[in-house]
């Protein structure tokens, strides 16, 4: 499943579900799809992702398993570097920030 974060303030942003799910938690939101983020209440909602992140990041679990759910089947896929939460949430966060500066709601949907 891929999930589509969009915004008048910028251009889409595309996630995968496992990591658009970890974003949506982060932030404090519910998780429905679709869905989205009044304009009043981005800078909340970018303050708790980036304060959340930083925590994940002072307790030394940065890093985001994409195969948390599945079996690596050779060696290439094991030594592939780990993708961190803060990599992964920085497309999101410029987002949030575009949005809140300009007053701009957020939204996602399936794709």
């Amino acid at each position: 499943m891929l999930i589509v974060f969009s915004s008048n303030a910028t251009g889409d942003i595309t996630m995968f579900g496992d990591v658009a799910e970890r974003m949506f938690e982060l932030m404090g939101h519910s998780g429905t799809i679709p869905s989205a983020i009044a304009a009043k209440d981005v800078p909340t909602v970018l303050e708790r992702l980036k304060a959340a992140i930083e925590a994940q990041n002072n307790e030394g679990e940065d890093d985001y398993d994409d195969n948390q759910d599945t079996v690596a089947d050779t060696e290439d896929e094991e030594d592939e570097p780990k993708v961190s939460v803060a990599g992964r949430a920085f497309p999101l966060i410029q987002m949030l920030s575009r949005a809140a500066d300009e007053n701009c709601s957020v939204m996602w949907r399936k794709q």
